[in-house]
This record gives C-alpha cells, sequence and structure tokens, in this order.
C-alpha cells in the first residue's frame, strides 16, 4: 500500500488502490500549487447561425424567469460553461422544477477558446431585449469570461456581470443529473409530431398527471397511463418550449424508469441543442429531491475528491467506468466520488450523448454537509450515544432499529431485498420519492 493509501483509506469505507491513490494525491497537490490572478477569458467568437442561438437564449431566459409555485422567489441566474469545443448555458426556473440547457457546439461556433471554466450571470432585460431583435443573418460577436458574458452586434452590446450562484440551483445541478443518468429514451418525434405536441398540450394549468403517449403517428396527452407512457407532471410547463419546437429537426423524449423526471431534447441543427426537463410534480423542485443521499453516506478523503476535480476541465467528458480503469480504482469507489462531486454541482449528463461533462465551480467540500441537510442530520444521530438502538435482524437480513426523532421514537426498516422504510412523517407522505430520510440513513450507516 501506497503512503497516500495509508494516511487516507479507511478500510470500513474504502477499497483503496495505490495507483488510482498516487494519481489522485500528485493531482490535488498540483491543484494547491495553482493561483489564478486577474480575470480569465474562456471564448470570444462568432455565432454561426445568430438567429437560432437567439431563440434558443430566449427560451432560456424564459425558463429562468417562469415561476409554477407562486411562494418561490424570483431568480435569473443562468450557469455558463466553456470548454471542450462548446457552450453550455444551463437554468433552472425560479420555482427549480424545470432545468433547462442550451448546448452550442464547435459547429454553432466561430471562434476560439482561451482556456475552460464556468461562470454565472443574469439575463436582465437589456440581453433578453438584444436577443429579441437580433435578425436571421446578423453577425453576432459572444465572449465568455470569468467575470461577464458579451454579446455584440451592430446596435451596440450588452454585458452581463458575474453574480453569485444561489445554492439552491447547486442542490438542483446534483439531483438533475443524478435523473438524467438513468433516464431511457422512451420516444423519438419529427418536426412534424412536435408541432403537433405543441397544438395538442391542454389548455389552462393542469391539475393532475397527464401522460404522453403517441396515438398512431401523433402524440396526444392522456390524464390516464399506459405502458409506454411517460409521465409528465404539470405538463402546462411545456409552453415553456412553444417557440423551440416549430424550429428543431427532432425531439428525443426520455424519462426516468420510476416516472420520478422527464426530458425533452430538442435537436435544433447547426450544432445546436435544447434541454427541457421536469420535475415528476409542479410542486416539487429539483434542489429537495435527495436522490444522491444514498451514495453520499461513505465519505472519501477530501485530497481525493479534489484531486478528481483537479484532472477535469469544463465540459470535459467524465466517464465513471473509463475513469475507473485509468486510476485503478473500485468501481462502487468512483460512485462515491461522482455523488461527492456531483454534490458540488461539478458534474452535469448529457443525455444525447450518454455521458457525464464536468463543470468548473468552486471546490467547497463544505458544501457535500451544507447543501444536504439529512445527510449532516444523520451523522449528528450517529454521534449520540443512544439515538440508534438496534430492536434486531430478522429472515432475510432485515434490520429493525428505533431512532430518535424529534418528539418520538421511530422504526426504521434496512436491508434486506425491501426498500428501507420508516414511520416518521416525511417517509410516510413521500414513501422514498424524493429520497431517504434522516432516519433511514443513521440507521443504514450504523447497521447496512
Amino acid at each position: 500500500m501506497s503512503d497516500f493509501a495509508y494516511a487516507y483509506a479507511r478500510p470500513s469505507t474504502l477499497e483503496t488502490r495505490p495507483e488510482g491513490n498516487s494519481l489522485l494525491l500528485s493531482a490535488f497537490a498540483e491543484e494547491q500549487a495553482t493561483t489564478t490572478t486577474g480575470s480569465a477569458c474562456f471564448f470570444w467568437g462568432r455565432l454561426r447561425d445568430s438567429w437560432l442561438a437567439a431563440r434558443g437564449l430566449s427560451t432560456l431566459a424564459k425558463v429562468v424567469a417562469s415561476r409554477f409555485v407562486p411562494q418561490s422567489a424570483a431568480l435569473r441566474d443562468p450557469i455558463v460553461t466553456a470548454g471542450a469545443g462548446q457552450l453550455r448555458f444551463e437554468a433552472f426556473s425560479s420555482c427549480n422544477g424545470v432545468y433547462a440547457r442550451l448546448d452550442l457546439n464547435s459547429e454553432a461556433l466561430d471562434g476560439e477558446f482561451l482556456s475552460s471554466g464556468t461562470t454565472n450571470v443574469d439575463f436582465n432585460e437589456p440581453m433578453v431585449n438584444a436577443l429579441a431583435r437580433i435578425a436571421r443573418t446578423e453577425p453576432v460577436i459572444l465572449s465568455v469570461g470569468d467575470k461577464e458574458v458579451t454579446l455584440e452586434r451592430a446596435a451596440g452590446k450588452v454585458v452581463e456581470r458575474k453574480v453569485a450562484l444561489p445554492e439552491r440551483w447547486i442542490k438542483g445541478l446534483t439531483s438533475v443529473q443524478a435523473y438524467l443518468a438513468v433516464m431511457e429514451e422512451k420516444l423519438r418525434l419529427t418536426r412534424v409530431q412536435a408541432l403537433q405536441l405543441v397544438q395538442g398540450l391542454p389548455a389552462g394549468t393542469a391539475k393532475t398527471d397527464f401522460f404522453l403517449v403517441l396515438r398512431g403517428p401523433r402524440p396526444s396527452f392522456s390524464p390516464v397511463g399506459s405502458p409506454g407512457a411517460v409521465r409528465v407532471g404539470g405538463v402546462h410547463r411545456l409552453r415553456l418550449l412553444e417557440g423551440l419546437l416549430p424550429l428543431c429537426e427532432a425531439l428525443r423524449v426520455y424519462a426516468t424508469p420510476d416516472g420520478q423526471a422527464a426530458a425533452f431534447v430538442l435537436e435544433l441543427g447547426g450544432g445546436q441543442r435544447f434541454m427541457l426537463a421536469l420535475s415528476a410534480d409542479v410542486w416539487r423542485g429539483f434542489s429537495g429531491e435527495g436522490n444522491q443521499l444514498d451514495t453520499l453516506m461513505e465519505e472519501l478523503p477530501a485530497e481525493w475528491v479534489a484531486g478528481a476535480n483537479r484532472l477535469f476541465r469544463g465540459n470535459e467528458v467524465f466517464n465513471p467506468s473509463v475513469f475507473a480503469l485509468e486510476n485503478d480504482l473500485a468501481p462502487n469507489t468512483v460512485d462515491r466520488l461522482c455523488a461527492s462531486l456531483s454534490a458540488m454541482g461539478l458534474l452535469g449528463f448529457d443525455l444525447a450523448d450518454n455521458q457525464h461533462f464536468y463543470r468548473r465551480l468552486p471546490f467547497k467540500l463544505g458544501r457535500i454537509l451544507s447543501l444536504n441537510p439529512r445527510l449532516k442530520n444523520a451523522r449528528a444521530l450517529l454521534e449520540a450515544a443512544d439515538d440508534v438502538q438496534l430492536v434486531g435482524v430478522g429472515a432475510g437480513g432485515r434490520t429493525e432499529a428505533r431512532v430518535r426523532g424529534t418528539d418520538v421514537w421511530h422504526t426504521v426498516l434496512v436491508g434486506g431485498n425491501e426498500p428501507a422504510r420508516c414511520t416518521c412523517p416525511w417517509f410516510s407522505g413521500l414513501q422514498g420519492q424524493r429520497g431517504p430520510c434522516k432516519h433511514i440513513l443513521a440507521a443504514q450507516m450504523r447497521f447496512a
């Protein structure tokens, strides 16, 4: 075992591999020795189809300005990542239940990538108005830097300055990539069918679930599910795509196996692609899903996580299987590494290419706990002497435990071949659809 493995490996939680440890440690050391001064420019160049790109960016701005839950705060903070020959613009609706992304690859851009990185800016009225006025053949110059995004045309230029990234966005990025990574393609529609999709949207605000199905060649929405149908909670949210669907060359529809999220990927042509992902219900923001908590239960050494972060640039492909082989790491260790990086908002997922990509957000390990209060509270339960008690182990390895709640003790069942269960109100109301409660997490960390 290497010196790094000896110093940092904990046999109860890690499968140590010397080669992988050495590479991650050297990357961590390099990151610590590197300092950056001044403001960096990531990309500068011309948009080849500025009108189409403006339609995509205008739709993104529409998503950012939308709120489908009345009490949600208005936020307008798109995230822009440059690198690996492409630009990605990402945003959430202010209620956090809709995620949108516009991808511009090298075919859509005529310019130079000077470096890679991620920034986040406001989409204020001057930018929204400038995008709306771009003509079909109008030359437009776009620059993306560490501190600002600039759109320049003959009529003048608009500069959007960097703003603080909302923590809800980081939590949302964590949940979205976990959902996207397990989605399956359900439908593939032509441009004509995409237009029919717009025409078939139910009027008003949907109060119940609708399911997207094909009736012959025509897509339609039904309040009743059927085999092969895609659950679309809050189907009226798809009106956000009304301006883009007539422009797409094809539309692919994806969904998670459990129906907890769906995504619509529009192929716009010319190296441009737009994606819209919807949570299962209008009232559910992606920031509260907790679908990575199971994998985050076992901590990795900070040096491993920081070392992995140092190895990747903005928009670079992150393939967990290849990473495990190249660094001689066990697959479940890489799963925990991915979950840790994702919990800081550093990983995204591209459905069309079926691969993860990297964001260069500030590396803050403290976010893993601060943005996941259920995980933090579960660890606090374990630190107390008697807050998690073993009742017994039944047939099939099913473990029963008593876990202290706020006012009462809760019964928790973990292990075996069945899903974990708890008697607390959180689990009783959601049945695990938004991740495990703190009581289940504590029992799993203690006994499973």
